[in-house]
């Protein structure tokens, strides 16, 4: 606060193992604390260290509240990643309290599964509601939401939904009638601002390309890296082999080598998962 620079970048950069055993140490106290000063324009980088005691979901928890970001420092190469190659989107704040919201048609979508995200997910009227804390974009920053689709005519998986009582919802809007696939609604406010504003697209059925594009191709692979780990019960017939000849196949210019060291853990993944009862 005493360093304040009016339109400038006012950012606490805290290096730390989470461990707080100094002054306020609780994480629900931490969380309090660091909201109350984000409404003054600090942001807040929290740079994790150390291994064994590290307390990741603290660290990320009062990243997340403190209009900030947060990451994993386990090498010099990841240091170099976060505050040289990606400096404008790990300090410069371009956009706050990012929301994104997503209606799919469903005279064309019968289902559909957000993948990843749980500890982002809002109540659809939260939307609107500009006093609800939301993500951060920095500059050059890019953020990728990737859903899984069941058009009509296919059955859903696991759809256990019981019919409505009280309302019917088999008729469409006049808007279901067009060729559209989806609407994306997107909320933000500037650094400075305390009222959002609103953005909408719609995604029409032409609009879809028959071969995704090289950068879809990897995030597919990234997002099956994720369920890999997790065993996720929704992975499908992905096997450690086919995730990563996808990101292979995928890998594109890779300057900094940021895409070859994924595929380096994921082969390594691969190897334990096999010695893995």
């Amino acid at each position: 606060k005493k360093h304040f620079i009016k339109g400038g970048i006012n950012r606490v950069i805290l290096a730390t193992d989470g461990d707080m055993n100094v002054g306020t140490s609780s994480k629900s106290e931490l969380v309090g604390l660091v909201k109350e000063h984000a409404k003054s324009g600090v942001f807040l980088s929290v740079l994790g260290f150390g291994r064994g005691n590290l307390k990741d979901a603290t660290m990320e928890a009062i990243a997340d509240k403190g209009n900030g970001n947060y990451a994993y420092i386990d090498s010099v190469k990841e240091a170099r990643k976060v505050l040289s190659d990606q400096f404008g989107g790990t300090l410069i704040t371009i956009a706050k309290d990012v929301k994104l919201q997503v209606e799919f048609n469903p005279k064309t979508v019968a289902g559909y599964r957000l993948i990843g995200y749980e500890n982002r997910l809002l109540a659809a009227q939260d939307f609107n509601d500009d006093k609800k804390d939301a993500g951060e974009l920095g500059a050059g920053h890019n953020v990728s939401a990737l859903y899984e689709l069941v058009p009509v005519g296919v059955d859903v998986p696991d759809a256990s939904v019981d019919a409505l009582k009280y309302q019917k919802t088999t008729k469409l809007s006049e808007a279901a009638m067009k060729d559209e696939l989806l609407t994306l609604k997107l909320r933000y406010k500037q650094p400075e601002g305390k009222r959002s504003k609103l953005v909408v697209h719609t995604l029409n059925i032409e609009g879809l390309k028959a071969s995704a594009s090289q950068s879809f191709r990897w995030a597919s692979a990234v997002a099956a890296f994720g369920m890999l780990l997790r065993d996720s019960p929704h992975r499908g017939n992905t096997s450690w082999q086919t995730m990563i000849d996808l990101a292979s196949e995928a890998l594109g210019d890779d300057p900094l080598g940021h895409r070859m060291e994924m595929i380096v853990l994921a082969k390594e993944a691969k190897r334990l998962a096999a010695l893995t009862p």
